[in-house]
């Protein structure tokens, strides 16, 4: 048996930023992690100004600035659609930097839990929690973890916080009776990697003709260059289409991949390693965030992005706040301090998320995702606002008419 003051569930960027930002705070965290490092994730591997900004408040600097090892510094996104080709900077914002950048799975994950390391966190590999354990053996509030290890060892974990950074399958709240909400948007990505045949290219390249059949299919395909060579390339569907339940997603991105000029170099021949599928669980898919005594962060609580599948961020950006209540709450000694959290989650994305379910309802139709690729792609100072909505991009004191817009549509919609 163990005492922490605070034990996380899950060692990807959302648990191990919250394990940093409550070490450096002088709390006794125990990061607990099923795999070993280094260990894949099915992702794009892309972090919008949104991540870099997070990797900023963690104190990785040469990481946000693609300076070190594995990381790769991108201009801004490059978008293909409707027989158009848009180079799109990344908006210039004192709120946000002004670029992105590239990594994998493999290397960030590991970097990010050493950093946790590193400010004094405790991680444990190779550990996996099985459930909860009750203060007092009530069902009232949670008061810690079991877990086992490779060897079949076991043990528990107590603490008065629990962060959940589990993943999409959200293990953890499952066993508190907290399922995924049928009423959220779900995504699927598949991606592989290729060798770079455009070594010099600085721009994050996004698709928007993704079809099965005759339809526009609601999603974007991707290719991301990464700092080892390689470009991930990969395609995100949503499940407001008709087709989410039948096609073959591995093999529409053969398809697709297939297609593509000559130029991207997508042949068998330079396809590294294999083709890997996940969930994209969206717009606070499992609620209530804060559930006696447990706060789900990343995609534990459906946290994606519904605009644009992007999750790393948001991960990030929810483990800031998780561990400021958490902190806050041992402080004062009182857990309802812990309602702090959705709360402010919700303040901060909950009716932009909104925005972002009735977007993917519409884009769900083929006929109206042909409407936006045909007749918005044309048009560069529409798309330059399209980009602002879709990666969530303004300042918090708008400067801009298109920023003050965007802010506006994001607090009047409900935040449910």
């Amino acid at each position: 048996m163990t005492d922490a003051d605070v034990v996380i569930v899950g060692a990807g960027p959302g648990g191990s930023a919250a394990a940093y930002f409550l070490a450096r705070a002088g709390r006794d965290v125990l990061l607990l992690e099923k795999d070993a490092f280094p260990r894949e994730k099915v992702c794009g591997d892309g972090l919008t100004p949104r991540g870099v900004a997070q990797l900023e408040a963690l104190g990785l600097h040469d990481e946000a600035k693609g300076l070190a090892p594995g990381f790769r510094r991108s201009d801004g996104l490059r978008v293909h659609g409707g027989g158009v080709v848009l180079e799109l900077p990344w908006p210039t914002l004192e709120d946000w930097p002004g670029h992105s950048v590239t990594c994998t799975r493999m290397q960030l994950d590991e970097r990010l839990a050493r950093h946790a390391v590193a400010a004094g966190a405790r991680l444990r590999e190779r550990t996996e929690v099985v459930g909860p354990i009750w203060h007092g053996g009530d069902g009232v509030r949670v008061g810690g973890v079991e877990w086992k290890d490779e060897d079949g060892r076991t043990g528990v974990v107590r603490a008065p916080v629990v962060i959940a950074c589990d993943g999409a399958s959200g293990r953890f709240a499952v066993t508190l009776g907290r399922h995924r909400r049928e009423d959220r948007p779900l995504g699927v990505a598949v991606r592989t990697y290729y060798e770079n045949p455009r070594e010099g290219d600085q721009w994050l390249s996004s698709f928007l003709d993704l079809r099965e059949g005759d339809d526009l299919l609601p999603g974007y395909g991707w290719i991301f260059p990464m700092a080892d060579g390689t470009v991930n390339v990969g395609l995100g569907l949503l499940d407001t289409s008709t087709h989410f339940q039948k096609v073959s997603y591995r093999k529409l991105l053969d398809r697709w991949a297939a297609a593509l000029p000559d130029e991207w170099g997508t042949t068998r021949d330079r396809q590294v390693g294999g083709v890997r599928s996940g969930a994209l669980p969206m717009g606070f898919n499992r609620t209530p965030l804060h559930d006696r005594g447990v706060l789900l962060v990343g995609d534990a609580g459906g946290m994606v992005n519904p605009f644009n599948g992007e999750g790393i961020a948001y991960a990030m950006e929810a483990a800031q706040v998780a561990a400021e209540v958490a902190d806050a709450a041992l402080s004062s000694r009182s857990t309802a301090v812990l309602d702090r959290y959705s709360d402010e989650l919700r303040s901060r994305w909950g009716g932009y998320y909104t925005l972002g379910r009735w977007f993917v309802e519409l884009i769900g139709h083929p006929s109206v995702m042909k409407i936006c690729t045909t007749y918005g792609m044309p048009h560069r100072r529409l798309m330059d606002i399209v980009m602002k909505l879709l990666a969530n991009l303004h300042d918090a004191r708008p400067q801009h008419k298109t920023d003050a817009v965007i802010h506006a549509l994001s607090r009047l919609a409900p935040a449910s």
